[in-house]
């Protein structure tokens, strides 16, 4: 009967052990910390945080050089925060804007922003959702290897869809840390991205330089390696994704 046992108990093993060529549930964390530019001793803040934040620095003001300047330095990210309507000012993108001079504004920013991998949008909510603007737009940061993250700031975006046409790297905003200005809400968001990257395995957040937003980050920040989550920079979430939309954002993978 000794062999009986035995045998039992390596069923018992077997059935317990993970599949042959699986690996652990993992749980990826992205931070975007837009607006930058305006302040220098409050962004710096952004710089100290422990970790890989990426910096979404605005093209129109008066920091943004220097500024981009060093977070370069630093190791940081540096992305091109671009203005999009119903942003306003030089840089900022129309629907009612023919494609020459959507690229003359574009260069000009790239131009005011140096070091920059990519960029995402700032507000945007009625340019993001025209089509030939935006395969436009994917087209020329594809020829210029910059990757796109789509800030989604509207339902109507067709911006990371139009990013998913051509294979352009790109990723999508899943939570908004601080629509609400309080340390009580930005905490309550930063839970929700840690469960939404338990969840489906990833999650990207956007902040913003505000006191509250950093005040919650500088303290919550370190405690994420205890809790399972692991803080992976823009780069590497584009690559876990694969260009792949979330279920929020689309379905079977395929923005809609």
């Amino acid at each position: 009967m000794r062999w009986l046992f035995v045998l039992l108990c390596c069923l018992a093993g077997a059935a317990h052990a993970e599949p042959a060529g699986s690996t652990p549930h993992k749980a990826y964390l992205t931070l975007i910390i837009d607006d930058l530019g305006q302040n220098l001793p409050r962004d710096r803040r952004v710089l100290a945080l422990p970790g890989p934040v990426t910096t979404a620095i605005m093209p129109d003001t008066p920091h943004a050089t220097e500024f981009a300047r060093e977070a370069h330095r630093a190791g940081k990210i540096v992305i091109l925060h671009m203005p999009m309507d119903p942003a306003t000012g030089p840089y900022a993108w129309h629907p009612d804007l023919p494609l020459d001079e959507l690229e003359k504004r574009l260069d000009a920013a790239f131009k005011r922003v140096p070091y920059t991998a990519g960029i995402n949008n700032h507000m945007g909510s009625r340019m993001t959702a025209q089509p030939v603007a935006m395969a436009w737009l994917m087209g020329e940061l594809q020829r210029r290897h910059k990757f796109f993250v789509d800030s989604r700031t509207s339902a109507q975006t067709v911006a990371a869809q139009q990013a998913q046409k051509i294979d352009l790297a790109s990723v999508s905003r899943d939570v908004f840390l601080d629509d609400e200005r309080t340390e009580a809400a930005i905490y309550t968001q930063l839970q929700t991205a840690i469960s939404l990257a338990r969840k489906q395995g990833s999650a990207v957040m956007i902040g913003h330089p505000y006191p509250q937003t950093l005040a919650v980050l500088e303290r919550e920040l370190p405690k994420l390696k205890a809790q399972g989550i692991e803080w992976i920079d823009i780069k590497q979430m584009i690559s876990v994704r694969s260009n792949r939309a979330m279920a929020g954002h689309g379905k079977d993978g395929v923005y809609r």
